[in-house]
């Protein structure tokens, strides 16, 4: 029984196919893991991680729903700039969810690729406000 291939299939078959995620000769190597991996891999995340920032918004009794949409969003970009706790529980749970393959090629840039993370993750949690209050 080979375990790891076994793992690599099934987090591969589970993941969404993002029709929008095109990829061509010109993508860059960086592009391509983003549009590959991270992508896919934040969309099946999705509802974790409304379920997390939910949790994390009575964790720190933050009134949300009370905030206009422009100071929700501002929270959310405030809280991947200050906490970093937060931020990195997030990394995680992206990362646990990589093939070790798609793990090593993270591993090999990982400040540059954090970095896309968390600015997809804050991009997705403002683009799904509604699904926050």
């Amino acid at each position: 029984m080979n375990t790891k291939n076994d793992r690599k299939d099934e987090l591969l078959n589970i993941r969404p196919e993002i029709p929008t995620a095109l990829i061509n000769e010109n993508t860059s190597p960086e592009e391509r893991f983003q549009n590959q991996t991270l992508r896919p891999i934040i969309k099946f995340q999705h509802p974790l991680l409304i379920a997390i920032f939910r949790q994390y918004l009575v964790r720190t009794k933050t009134k949300f729903a009370e905030f206009s949409d422009h100071e929700r969003i501002t929270f959310i970009e405030r809280t991947f700039q200050k906490d970093s706790k937060f931020k990195n529980e997030l990394k995680g749970i992206i990362i646990g969810q990589m093939t070790v393959e798609e793990y090593q090629t993270h591993s090999q840039n990982t400040a540059a690729f954090n970095k896309r993370i968390t600015a997809m993750l804050a991009q997705r949690l403002k683009d799904s406000i509604t699904e926050l209050l």
